[in-house]
């Protein structure tokens, strides 16, 4: 009897174990199925192959780029470059998650210490539900040093400092983590030596220091970073010209809020792609969704496909070869004719969108602000990059030369001369440097192939 008792517990158990399509392949049943909408703001780009390089004769000689077939994966693009409003949204979401860091060693109700499940949250996270009320005499006691000290007040007014607008963040070096190198056995392995269950080898630290590998915490890289724009770049970039009113006025007032954001480095826009993506990813958590694949700043390549909207040949966003439309207007934010900045209606920087879109419907894709890409300039990338997806990234340390500091800006701008607006022509700055013509968009990668597939843009 008690042989058939466990004959019959054996078989509930192998029945219920099986449960995987009795017996044929199946894959995983009960996977989330997959669903993702347009997101805010951002224009789809489907994939497609184009000439990258000079569409014209390459009037200066720079020689900086040839013509190369490449191939480009479908990804999400910000229709405008980012606004003094959007990035404005980052910086007081560093100065409140601050301030809820210093109000939570006092008060408790400003951190929250358990999940959902009523398990203890250690380190504690903050608490974004609990309003911040500024005027508090509690609340202000607290926070009384995150205003400029009275000193540093001008007609005693209490303003906020901004200079301890400081962001933490982290992000994951996946091409160290790729590196291959021979193990002590002789053979090419990864970091993590399967056999031996152990990591080897060495990365490079932000510091620009070697340090063993003895998990996987090596490659995830922290950084500290200043976030608010310098303003001052307005008087910095232009000796004996007069724009004291947009260094003061530019970045904080309403009645630029649609304007893009300037003043903003490499680093900077760099730190912004990661809050974004971790502001989604923290909503989507706390609701039950799923991550989505990182905010970041386009490849060069992907710059200009987007940039061309589809016109393999085209000198300019808009398709022709020149800078006016046929009524003789002009067509983009740029520095037309000899110092004649107002000829296209604008002085300097102009509300985005303010121009017709090109065939992607991206607006200010040449003219306003030029825009940072995430690669690393080199005169020669275009030998050597992949026609897949083109790529020269190079994460500089702070003791490199300043040559291996430069990062690749495209689209011209608003003090610009009309060669810099067309769609092959790439140029540089140093990625810790902050300029009133330099702005930035970003770029999400689609997730499948692209929207004509079984399905739609819904399910995979």
């Amino acid at each position: 009897m008690k042989k058939l008792i466990y004959l019959s517990l054996f078989l509930a158990i192998l029945s219920s174990c099986g449960n995987y399509g009795n017996g044929e392949l199946t894959g995983v049943l009960g996977r989330q199925k997959w669903w993702t909408s347009e997101p805010y703001g951002m224009v789809f780009i489907e994939q497609g192959t184009y000439n990258m390089g000079p569409s014209d004769q390459d009037v200066p000689w720079a020689m900086t780029a040839q013509s190369k077939t490449v191939s480009i994966s479908p990804f999400w693009m910000d229709e405008t470059e980012i606004t003094n409003n959007e990035y404005r949204h980052f910086v007081h979401w560093v100065r409140d998650s601050i301030a809820r860091l210093k109000l939570g060693d006092e008060f408790e109700q400003f951190l929250v210490t358990e999940d959902r499940y009523g398990e203890e949250i250690d380190p504690p996270t903050l608490n974004w539900d609990e309003r911040i009320l500024w005027k508090d005499q509690e609340f202000k006691e607290v926070l009384e040093d995150m205003y400029y000290s009275e000193n540093e007040r001008f007609y005693r007014r209490k303003q906020f400092d901004t200079r301890k607008y400081m962001f933490v963040y982290s992000w994951i070096d996946l091409r160290q983590a790729a590196v291959k190198f021979r193990h002590d056995d002789n053979k090419v392995r990864h970091h993590y030596n399967f056999e031996t269950q152990r990591y080897a080898g060495e990365v490079m630290n932000e510091r620009g220091e070697k340090e063993d590998v003895k998990d996987r915490s090596a490659f995830i890289k922290n950084e500290v970073i200043n976030i608010y724009p310098d303003t001052l770049c307005w008087i910095q970039d232009f000796t004996y010209s007069y724009n004291e009113p947009m260094t003061n006025m530019y970045f904080w007032h309403p009645a630029y809020d649609h304007y893009p954001v300037v003043g903003v480095s490499w680093k900077q826009a760099f730190a912004f792609t990661r809050w974004r993506t971790e502001l989604q990813n923290s909503f989507l958590a706390k609701n039950g969704g799923t991550f989505l694949q990182d905010y970041r700043l386009p490849l060069e390549s992907e710059w200009e496909y987007a940039s061309r909207g589809g016109q393999d040949l085209s000198m300019y966003p808009w398709g022709g070869y020149y800078t006016r439309n046929n009524t003789g207007c002009f067509i983009a934010n740029f520095k037309p004719m000899r110092g004649n900045y107002t000829d296209d209606g604008g002085i300097h920087t102009v509300t985005v969108g303010s121009f017709e879109p090109n065939e992607f419907l991206l607006y200010d894709m040449a003219g306003n602000v030029a825009e940072w890409t995430s690669n690393a300039f080199d005169e020669s990338a275009y030998s050597f990059t992949h026609d897949l997806n083109s790529d020269y990234q190079y994460n500089a340390l702070p003791d490199d030369p300043d040559v291996l500091k430069r990062k690749v800006i495209r689209g011209g701008s608003w003090k610009d001369i009309g060669y810099f607006l067309q769609t092959g022509t790439r140029t540089y700055e140093y990625q810790d440097t902050a300029k009133s013509y330099i702005g930035f968009r970003c770029v999400r990668s689609y997730l499948g192939r692209d929207r004509n597939d079984v399905g739609g843009s819904q399910f995979y």
